[in-house]
């Protein structure tokens, strides 16, 4: 099964040049279709990465028992929200699926069992923001959950065993926010990008010195990094993508920051590039 599973590999995904790995703020759903600096930050960061052979995309809006990967050929757009315009239920993003990369992801981690699931698609965590990075849907797309019985430092450890698609022209994305706290939201300044309520600027830059100089370990432990870290993280799923993107980080890699405001008071639209 294994020697089969890499064959299959091999022939549907070429070597590559390392591809970079992504974490990016998703925010609002309506930033599927409304026309903002956050979408044109989707945009350009694509604009030097070469085409990608596929994406895996670890989504805040899937959390499971246990760790799935999406295997089937023709994932369906799944509109995970509610109270938003017609339009947004509209939109449909048909990129195709790779069961050959699911199939390779779960004989490629050892440390749990990867389940291989038709019962999924593309949540908006994920298709909301790569259909601006690739607007043709011709990129193939997997997603692989998030086990929400697990500590962060499993997720971690997890996403280090990924690394090796990134030499398989793999584009790894983390989607999520890095601060995010819906109970905590000024609505009334939702148009207003930049406007961060201490607590939450506070946290949004602890994380970026953090990741300058690649403390993950205190990153991993955020619960123990005080109050603003507290009210940042009020529950994990929108962080823990950051920690499957920061895990593939190499030691001669830089990271970069893009779309790096606060919007709301509590949520952040900070995404993350790292590359050679």
């Amino acid at each position: 099964m294994g020697n089969q599973s890499l064959g299959n590999l091999t022939r549907h995904f070429q070597n590559t040049d390392l591809m970079p790995a992504l974490f990016l703020g998703h925010g609002n759903p309506m930033n599927a279709i409304e026309e903002n600096e956050f979408v044109q930050g989707f945009r350009n960061v694509v604009k030097d990465i070469a085409q990608p052979q596929a994406i895996l995309c670890v989504s805040a809006h899937w959390e499971t028992r246990g760790t799935f990967v999406t295997a089937m050929e023709h994932p369906k757009t799944i509109h995970d929200f509610g109270g938003f315009p017609k339009e947004l239920y509209e939109v449909e993003y048909p990129a195709p699926g790779s069961p050959e990369l699911a199939t390779e992801t779960k004989q490629k981690i050892k440390s749990t069992t990867v389940g291989l699931t038709d019962d999924w698609g593309l949540d908006h965590g994920a298709w909301s923001v790569i259909k601006h990075l690739y607007p043709k849907a011709n990129v193939p797309v997997i997603e692989m959950s998030l086990d929400y019985q697990k500590k962060p430092a499993y997720h971690y450890e997890l996403a280090k065993e990924l690394a090796s698609f990134r030499s398989k022209g793999v584009l790894i994305i983390g989607s999520g926010n890095m601060v995010h706290n819906l109970h905590q939201v000024a609505w009334h300044k939702m148009n207003e990008p930049g406007f961060g309520f201490d607590w939450a600027l506070e946290a949004r830059e602890k994380m970026k010195t953090l990741m300058q100089e690649g403390d993950h370990r205190a990153l991993i432990d955020y619960e123990k990094q005080g109050q603003s870290f507290q009210m940042a993280i009020p529950t994990p799923e929108h962080f823990l993508p950051l920690l499957y993107t920061l895990a593939l980080k190499q030691e001669d890699e830089s990271i970069s920051f893009f779309n790096d405001k606060a919007i709301g008071g509590s949520l952040t639209m900070t995404s993350v590039k790292i590359q050679k």
